[in-house]
């Protein structure tokens, strides 16, 4: 009966008795070590269950300290914050940052991956452009390189995926607008770039049906990374058609909603909770903009120091231990309810 599978080097050194520089240096090449050495060595390779990570092994033997992030556009406030506490945590952890931005390009976001390969890295964390990603070219990348994604899911890709809890998020902000004034209608693109909306559509759906509401969707034309110049342009006209079937719009995302909350000024009405107001307006993230549109914009956060904690934390635990996760790991932070002028 074959023993429990070994997981890394250390272990197998510690039920092999053979110390693990010894290991290594056999593993690196055989006829380093004596011949009696490399007898023990592989009578318990053919004992144990146990199969070196070449990946890793070549990377420790480069002794590469360099980590990539990649991120679908710098440009934005909100990745650019993300971006950096990743950054400071990789920094900590004695590895070299390599920040790297995608411009909202698939053809960029795989420049970037084999810009990466050319320098080695002993680990990535990715947060995909989604929709629009080469997922055969990503699933290849990660094959070889481990791959940590953040923020936007991408099928199974990499060996784990730390981000947003939407659903959660998205039923506790529906829940608060419909406590608190008409149900909310939903304000999106009809093909949102990031798969987050798309649960974010979903569980606006689900969460009004089973608060005893018909969800009504606003999808408006617009694709890409110009949220707010499509939130102003597409908010206008909705507004201008006087067809809302609600005075409370939830808008899939804050950038949408800061562009939403402009066209409602320009034509006129006023946003808020006081008397007079003719609207009330709600967003998704926190950007780091929400705090200073006008009125104040109410919406869910994401919790950025988390999300960029545990991604780093989980690709130094699979860079430390020479190991590639047996199966995906998932990890989802809960969002917070930030209730300002806006609604």
């Amino acid at each position: 009966m074959r023993e429990p599978k070994i997981k890394n080097m250390d272990e197998f050194a510690s039920v092999s008795g053979i110390s693990r520089p010894t290991i290594s240096k056999y593993f690196n090449d055989p006829d380093s070590v004596r011949k009696s050495t490399r007898t023990r060595i592989e009578r318990a390779l053919s004992e144990f269950d146990y199969r070196p990570n070449i990946y890793a092994m070549n990377q420790n033997r480069r002794l590469t300290k360099n980590i990539g992030i990649i991120v679908p556009y710098l440009a934005d406030p909100f990745f650019a914050a993300i971006a950096r506490k990743i950054e400071n945590f990789v920094i900590e952890a004695g590895f070299r940052p390599v920040l790297l931005g995608s411009h909202g390009n698939p053809a960029q976001e795989i420049g970037n991956l084999e810009n990466l390969r050319t320098i080695k890295p002993a680990g990535v964390l990715m947060a995909p452009l989604g929709r629009a990603s080469d997922k055969q070219a990503i699933a290849a990348f990660c094959d070889d390189v481990p791959t940590v994604l953040f923020d936007s899911h991408l099928d199974d890709l990499g060996e784990a995926f730390v981000g947003h809890n939407n659903v959660q998020a998205t039923a506790m902000i529906c829940d608060y607008l419909v406590r608190t004034g008409e149900p909310p209608v939903f304000f999106e693109m009809k093909t949102p770039t990031n798969p987050n909306a798309i649960r974010r559509r979903k569980t606006y759906c689900d969460t009004m049906t089973a608060l005893g509401f018909a969800p009504h969707l606003i999808q408006v034309d617009g694709e890409g990374w110009d949220f707010e110049e499509i939130g102003f342009r597409e908010g206008t006209r909705v507004l201008s058609d006087h067809t809302l079937q609600s005075n409370t719009v939830l808008c899939s995302n804050d950038r949408l909603a800061i562009g939403f909350l402009s066209a409602a000024y320009q034509l006129g009405l006023r946003v808020g909770l006081g008397d007079g107001c003719a609207l009330r307006v709600a967003g998704h993230d926190d950007h780091p903009f929400a705090r200073y549109t006008c009125p104040t914009l109410t919406t869910v956060s994401q919790d950025y120091t988390a999300i960029a904690k545990k991604s780093a934390e989980t690709l130094m635990h699979l860079i430390e231990s020479e190991t590639r996760a047996e199966s995906r790991i998932e990890t989802l932070f809960d969002g917070k309810l930030i209730m300002r002028g806006s609604a």
